[in-house]
């Protein structure tokens, strides 16, 4: 096989608009044979994003990836089966070409607005307060996220897109609530400045391919009836309210796509990219993707990913915790061997992950694309200065560490820490934008170093029943935190979202059927599991609407059941959200 038999155009970024494959130069947002229903209430503003061109705009994408998505989820499932059943990833033969092939590049930040710098990024779900201080918070970008970090309420699916389309204009401000019951005023939120190049560049990530958007329906040319894609939802909607006015005002599209496990994945992504660039007449290229590599799947298919998006691939990111958790899901069920320690002692410097890290910046690299760094869970505690200097402390180390190794920016989610991220960059880079330039012809990564996940254990880190309450208390907070609409939570001095929830919860279901042992010779059965749930319920303070009781529902559901679910949030979003 030649890199020319893989099935994608050869188009270089910036090249004009042509249409992707399968669509016709007469298509237009009128061309769409399906449609999209809103089946959700219209609370006010949502008029201003759900207008009937937008939905138009949903079904031409549904029209032409929905079909592809499903097979590849169904792909995906069984992939991750065969890894649960012993067959473990490697290097696909298949596509070796690709990475033995010295000349290709993609397009990086090259005719990217605001994309050459991005030695700090701060991320944030983009609720109106959360994208006023993103942008006020002197990052050089900001994650607008719509997926880990956020929970998919109806109002905060159609909200986001409301205040980024508004934030976009430099018109977004936002009132905190009163409180004192209405005397006093809540705090006003406002820009510090409506000039879109002097706030951080905005990178928005819709959700995975894997969820699901049951507000509103794609009905298709056979007449059958779903809940549209959540990841087509989330950028179709941003790319059509924003990517005219993104360019108008010195910036553009610019997204980070999570949760992909294979370079065909990614290939339709950049036909997504394509469609859509053809359907609004905006130049081939000009889109700009990171894509997360937080499946260990995807660990195997890095150059591949970015050889599927080179016209439109700006870099790579290390998505630490979702890497983790897909290491767990994937070896869930291959025995002790295959066992993390508790969460808070499986670090970057486990020479797994350390080996995933340093493939990932020599791969970007090669390629000229960034290599984006992960996010510390470490936060500051503005009303404990000892946690706080502790807290600075652990992000210092994190980000001097991935700045010697070459990532050329890294992940903070709070405004205090990015002082610190920007110092540890600083002294790196200097005056460069970035180091890309900088090769790691050093790095020698292959597939055992990046499966000895044994390792982590090996170098002393235990099992303890310390961390076994822990994963419960965090697992059930956290999802009660979802189910009341905050996806993005602090508890216990860490920032929580989605996928450190999943690593909780997929660790107490791996430790369970395991029948690991812990450090000081507890078995860890179900039966030791519920009564700590059950611990845990009458032990914490209780309040109205705190959700606690469903959340431990859910938690006893993904992590003490006999199967696995491959994600604790689809199926209580599914019956959960109204």
């Amino acid at each position: 096989m030649t890199i020319t038999d893989l099935p994608r155009s050869t188009r270089s970024a910036g090249s004009p608009a042509t249409p992707p494959r399968g669509i016709a130069l007469s298509d237009s947002l009128n061309a769409a044979e399906g449609s999209i229903d809103v089946v959700a209430p219209m609370e006010p503003g949502f008029e201003e994003i759900l207008t009937p061109e937008a939905l138009d705009f949903l079904a031409l994408l549904h029209d032409h990836f929905a079909d592809t998505r499903c097979e590849l989820l169904l792909t995906r499932q069984r992939r991750t089966r065969e890894i649960a059943g012993g067959t473990d990833p490697d290097f696909l033969p298949t596509t070796r070409p690709v990475r033995d092939d010295p000349s290709w590049r993609v397009a990086g930040a090259d005719g990217a607005p605001g994309l050459s710098d991005r030695r700090v990024e701060i991320t944030g779900p983009t609720d109106p307060k959360m994208t006023v201080n993103a942008l006020n918070s002197g990052a050089k970008v900001w994650l607008a996220d719509a997926e880990d970090a956020s929970s998919p309420t109806w109002a905060n699916v159609v909200g986001g897109q409301l205040a980024l389309r508004s934030a976009i204009r430099g018109e977004l401000t936002f009132d905190g609530p009163s409180p004192d019951g209405g005397r006093t005023p809540g705090k006003h939120y406002a820009l510090r400045t409506t000039e879109l190049t002097e706030m951080p560049t905005i990178v928005f990530r819709p959700r995975g391919w894997h969820l699901f958007e049951k507000h509103l329906a794609y009905t298709g040319t056979d007449g059958s009836s779903q809940p549209a894609s959540g990841s087509l939802v989330d950028f179709g909607l941003y790319f059509f309210h924003n990517a005219r006015e993104l360019i108008a005002r010195g910036r553009g599209p610019y997204f980070y796509l999570p949760k992909l496990e294979s370079h065909r994945e990614a290939r339709l992504w950049n036909e997504v990219f394509e469609l859509a660039q053809h359907a609004f007449d905006i130049p081939q290229g000009t889109i700009r993707a990171t894509v997360l590599i937080e499946t260990l799947p995807a660990a195997f298919e890095m150059e591949e990913i970015l050889y599927e998006l080179r016209d439109h691939c700006a870099g790579l990111n290390a998505g630490r915790w979702d890497y983790l958790f897909s290491v767990i899901k994937c070896f869930r069920s291959r025995g002790d061997s295959y066992v993390l320690p508790d969460r808070a002692q499986v670090t970057m410097t486990a020479p797994f992950m350390r080996a995933y890290t340093e493939l990932l910046v020599a791969t970007c690299h090669r390629r000229g694309a960034h290599a984006i760094g992960g996010m510390s869970a470490f936060i500051p505690d503005r009303r404990s200065p000892e946690v706080t200097e502790q807290a600075f402390a652990k992000v210092r180390a994190d980000k001097d560490r991935e700045a010697g190794d070459g990532f050329d920016g890294s992940w903070v989610a709070h405004p205090d820490l990015i002082p610190i991220a920007r110092a540890a960059f600083d002294e790196v880079l200097g005056e460069r934008e970035n180091q890309v330039d900088r090769q790691r012809d050093d790095v020698t990564v292959g597939q055992a170093e990046l499966l000895d996940v044994a390792s982590a254990r090996r170098a002393g880190a235990t099992v303890t029943e310390a961390g076994v309450r822990t994963n419960i208390s965090v697992g059930i907070r956290y999802i009660a935190s979802w189910l009341r609409g905050t996806g993005a939570a602090a508890l216990d001095s860490l920032m929580e979202d989605a996928a450190t929830a999943e690593i909780s919860r997929s660790q107490v279901w791996q430790w369970m059927h395991a029948g690991t042992v812990t450090d000081d010779g507890v078995t860890i059965t179900r039966e030791l599991c519920e009564a700590m749930v059950r611990e845990f319920l009458r032990s914490t303070p209780r309040a109205a609407g705190d959700r606690l009781d469903d959340a431990a529902a859910i938690f006893r559901e993904v992590a003490l059941g006999d199967e696995f679910p491959p994600f604790l949030t689809t199926s209580a979003y599914a019956r959960y959200f109204g």
